[in-house]
This record gives C-alpha cells, sequence and structure tokens, in this order.
C-alpha cells in the first residue's frame, strides 16, 4: 500500500515541530515537487514531502533537532522516524534533486509564503521553478503536474522556456534536459490547441 499525505496532515507535522525546535531564529522552509502542489491545494496529497532549506545554518539547525527527535537519514537527502509512513526530502542551499536553481527561493519572487509559526516558515517555490525543477526529472507525473501549474498559474510560456534553458546550460546533461522539455511544450500546444476547437 502507497501511504501519502495531505496539507493538513503536513502542517500539524510542522506545527510539532515548531513547538519543540530548540534555540531560537526561524527556520525557513520552501516546499517543492508534489509537496507544493498539495499545499497550493492543487493535489490531494504526496507520497513524500519535499522541502528546500536554502540556508546552511538553517538546514544544520534542522537536521540536528531531526536526528534528536528519532529520525535517521534513510537516502541521501531523505529523513525517516522509524514507524512513520512519511520521507522528509531536505535539500540544502538551491538544489532540488539534481536541480541547481538559478536564484536562491528567499529572493523577492521566489516563493509564496504559505503559513509561519514561531520558528518555522512555511513557503512554496515560485511556479515557474517549480516547473522547471519538475521537467528536469521529467517523468509522466512530472509532466501532468506542470500542464497542472500551466492551467492554475499565469505564466507566460515563453518566459518559463527561456528560465528552464536559462537553468539546463548548467547541467552536464543539457541535450536530453532539454528534450524533456520539448516534450511538456508539445503537450501543453496540444492541449490548447484541443481547448481552442
Amino acid at each position: 500500500m502507497e501511504y501519502r499525505t495531505d496539507s493538513r496532515t503536513l502542517l500539524e507535522t510542522l506545527k510539532t515541530w515548531d513547538g519543540l525546535l530548540p534555540g531560537r531564529g526561524k527556520i525557513r522552509l520552501i516546499a517543492c515537487g508534489g509537496t507544493a502542489l498539495t499545499l497550493m491545494g492543487y493535489k490531494e496529497s504526496t507520497k513524500d514531502v519535499d522541502f528546500l532549506v536554502p540556508e546552511k545554518k538553517e538546514y544544520q539547525r534542522l537536521i540536528a533537532f531531526l536526528q534528536d527527535a528519532g529520525y535517521r537519514r534513510i537516502t541521501t537527502y531523505g529523513w525517516k522516524r522509524e514507524n512513520d509512513f512519511l520521507i522528509f526530502d531536505l535539500y540544502p542551499g538551491n538544489r532540488v534533486y539534481t536541480t541547481e536553481l538559478l536564484d536562491s527561493p528567499l529572493k523577492q519572487g521566489g516563493h509564496l509564503k504559505i503559513r509561519e509559526w514561531d520558528k518555522i516558515y512555511l513557503g512554496v517555490l515560485n511556479a515557474v521553478d517549480l516547473i522547471v525543477s519538475k521537467m528536469f526529472r521529467g517523468d509522466e507525473i512530472d509532466i501532468q503536474d506542470s500542464l497542472l501549474l500551466l492551467s492554475k498559474k499565469s505564466i507566460a510560456f515563453k518566459k518559463l522556456e527561456k528560465r528552464y534553458h536559462e537553468t539546463a546550460k548548467y547541467d552536464v546533461g543539457e541535450e536530453n534536459i532539454l528534450r524533456k522539455f520539448e516534450r511538456l511544450k508539445k503537450r501543453f500546444e496540444k492541449g490548447n490547441k484541443d481547448h481552442g476547437k
């Protein structure tokens, strides 16, 4: 059975963390992947939780807290507590999976605020970088999520394409990554043509 989590459960977990976190100062979490779409209300649930933690000191503080709370690293970025089904993928800096974002998501326009507690600030990655990071992976679910975002947000496709190409320049697999975007572009154009009938 595949376990999934909804936004309410995720917000409750973060509120609990907030109450237990030692020390002072904020830890800023920027949701990406399916987590961002779930928090924006575009998807009912997500199977894993993806957060960027752009500031190194905040990332280290969060990891120290999670280790004290019984979480263990189970993948390069994944943290899980025994008997919990939820895996938290925590990406330090500006890297989502294998995608190095051009700018920090903490820059103005880099994210949208969702919720803030005493010690945890929660945002979601801006829609353009969200699509860029999804399409670098480029699975069918990533294409579907990207098309969903394009239908919900007013995104200039040319602006998205330019941002994607700029980001791809810094990746060793640039040609392959650009081909993934062409798949999205064809599906997007076909969808628009079909709606125009």
